[in-house]
């Protein structure tokens, strides 16, 4: 998944400016004259006055939008129909600071537009709205139609109808069911003034002053407050993302667990980075739920403590080292073995053919020691420049740290960026052909993307093979709420590709020696109940110990309201036989506005 800063294009989530690239081609009727908003929005998700001049539609103003790069006002007829399918309210996109207020009662004449936010390609739906319009207003100080409750028993239990296969799986075309599909019934509310109610946050506070709550407290609750996607089936219909149309020095700062308390209240929305939106002229107050990191269990003498940290794109200039540090050594108790994914080299995004990390790896290490942690070593292997993937110019790559005082590293020469690490047998037992060493990297897999990091350690004199991964992110899927559905997972191609290679690295260690202790860990992702994962595990080489977890506990990252495992640790069959292992997702990021990295760390004690 990328990170939620390198996503996205624009310092406020907005729909973007109208253009001819991303508007949906529609045919429309032949005249469009004296047309109510309920007339042009329809009874589907794309207007059949698409393309037309509409003359003289009538709406109170319910908001205005004055900043970014989607400038306009929201109106609402105060005289729907009885149709639930048709909303009543409209964006009036006028690119510049528009001459309303709200209250208004106004007239506007322009044209009938579908605007795809983040352009056809992506997959999104289409916001309905009025471009190029002549205003008129006919009075001022007006009552604002009252707003639409949504809430746990308006919001429907099925996510979405399936899209129609002679539309390539689009759902645009179908008539909304609001009353049927969770999706249907935000359609239907598109442009109009909505509330809710005394919300619980299920993602924290973000850079781009956004948060996102859930209507349905009761819809998949995680054990510390939030909401968990569990399955491609079982989507959380109560999620909701809260923008505000104020000053975003004012947007609360919330966390999981918190509650924006009262009524939050303004225009539904549709962007690109999240889809349905309520884009509040009114704030819930936020109420904390006192949520704390969490601090896993010390190793004992006798067991071996690996971990796996996603630091998001660490390098020398930032300023995030004596919270990763304390991290690991407070929160994490000092592992044995700690996976770090997203090290960049020693000038960070600097694209100047630097791919050596000795700087920032070292000053993690001293912060470490400084916040009473051992002196870790290390080990990796430095590559090609800007063939990884991750930021241009980063050269991010996976690094092992390990305690020398509890843990030895086998160092194996031969080892570096394009050469294939092998596995031999030697006495009996299976033995890596380099140490550390790259798998596969030149298979075309890993075009683009991180390269697995194998190495060998011993642990009171027994031998463990580690895998480091980074799988390739999620970038380029469609959306949850995508136009088609299902939505398209594109990445899964190469990520599938990269498990299926991981899978058979590691069953060749396991065809050499039966009861080799092997741990493939990292940031995979992807999900424990994906393809990814089950082909990682294939023919019960591997086994994703987050399953050992009670569900209400499975997540490793919080995206758009939904709780989910990225991160994982799959051991092999006999560290998991005995059961004498434990495992932690250590909650000290995902579900936090302060957070230091988007990813939860991962620790798995056992004794080899």
């Amino acid at each position: 998944m990328p990170s939620k800063s390198s996503a996205r294009l624009a310092a406020l989530t907005v729909a973007a400016v109208c253009s001819a690239a991303s508007a949906v081609a529609l045919t429309s009727p032949a005249h469009a004259d004296s047309v109510r908003i309920h007339d042009i929005q329809g009874s589907t998700r794309t207007s059949a006055y698409a393309g037309q001049k509409v003359t003289d539609v009538a709406g109170i103003v319910t908001g205005v939008r004055t900043y970014g790069s989607s400038r306009g006002f929201w109106m609402q007829d105060p005289n729907p129909d009885d149709n639930p399918a048709t909303s009543e309210g409209v964006f009036v996109f006028t690119s510049s600071t528009p001459k309303a207020a709200v209250g208004d009662s106004v007239t506007v004449t322009g044209t009938v537009s579908e605007y795809v936010p983040g352009g056809t390609s992506s997959g999104n739906q289409s916001v309905t709205e009025i471009t190029k319009p002549t205003l008129t207003t006919v009075s001022t100080g007006n009552a604002v139609p009252a707003p639409t409750v949504i809430d746990a028993k308006s919001v429907p239990a099925a996510y979405t109808p399936a899209g129609d296969t002679a539309a390539n799986g689009s759902i645009n075309g179908l008539t909304l069911q609001p009353s049927k599909y969770a999706l249907d019934y935000y359609e239907s509310l598109e442009g109009m003034n909505v509330q809710v109610e005394d919300t619980r946050v299920v993602t924290a506070t973000d850079p781009y002053a956004e948060l996102w709550v859930t209507v349905k407290p009761h819809e998949h609750p995680t054990h510390r407050g939030g909401t968990l996607y569990g399955s491609y089936d079982s989507q959380n219909t109560g999620r909701l993302q809260i923008q505000s149309l104020g000053a975003t020095a004012d947007f609360p700062m919330a966390n999981v667990g918190d509650t924006l308390a009262g009524t939050t209240a303004g225009p539904m929305d549709y962007n690109q980075y999240g889809g349905y939106t309520l884009v509040a002229s009114r704030l819930g107050t936020l109420r904390s739920g006192g949520l704390e990191r969490e601090t896993t269990k010390k190793q004992s003498r006798g067991e071996l403590a690996v971990a796996t940290y996603n630091v998001e794109n660490l390098d020398p200039s930032d300023g995030t080292f004596d919270k990763h540090a304390a991290a690991i050594v407070n929160n994490l108790q000092s592992p044995d073995i700690v996976s770090l994914e997203e090290i960049q080299d020693n000038n960070g995004a600097t694209n100047d053919g630097t791919v050596a990390a000795d700087v920032t790896v070292n000053k993690l290490i001293d912060a470490i020691v400084a916040a009473g942690g051992p002196k870790y070593d290390w080990r990796e292997i430095d590559p090609v420049n800007d063939q990884d993937g991750g930021e241009p110019g980063g050269n991010i790559r996976q690094v092992f740290l390990f305690n020398p005082e509890r843990v030895s590293f086998t160092d194996r020469a031969g080892g570096d960026s394009t050469t294939a690490v092998g596995v031999t047998k030697v006495h009996g037992k299976a033995q890596l052909t380099a140490s550390p060493g790259r798998i596969a990297p030149a298979d075309t897999a890993w075009a683009n993307s991180r390269k697995p990091l194998a190495g060998e350690f011993v642990f009171r004199g027994r031998t463990v093979f580690v895998i480091a991964n980074h799988l390739n992110s999620k970038g380029g899927d469609q959306g949850l709420t995508a136009q088609y559905q299902p939505p398209v997972r594109s990445s899964e191609t190469q990520r599938h590709a990269q498990a299926t290679l991981v899978n058979s690295f590691v069953k060749n260690i396991l065809d050499v020696q039966k009861n080799a202790d092997v741990i493939a860990l990292g940031d995979m992702n992807d999900f424990e109940f994906s393809d990814t994962a089950g082909l990682l595990e294939g023919d019960g080489a591997l086994w994703s110990a987050i399953k050992s977890l009670p569900k209400s506990e499975r997540y490793t990252y919080d995206y758009q309201g939904n709780q989910q495992v990225l991160d994982q640790i799959l051991i092999s069959p006999s560290i998991r036989r005995g059961c004498d292992f434990a495992y932690d997702s250590v909650h000290i990021n995902s579900e936090f506005h302060d957070q230091i990295s988007d990813h939860d760390p991962q620790v798995l004690r056992f004794r080899p």
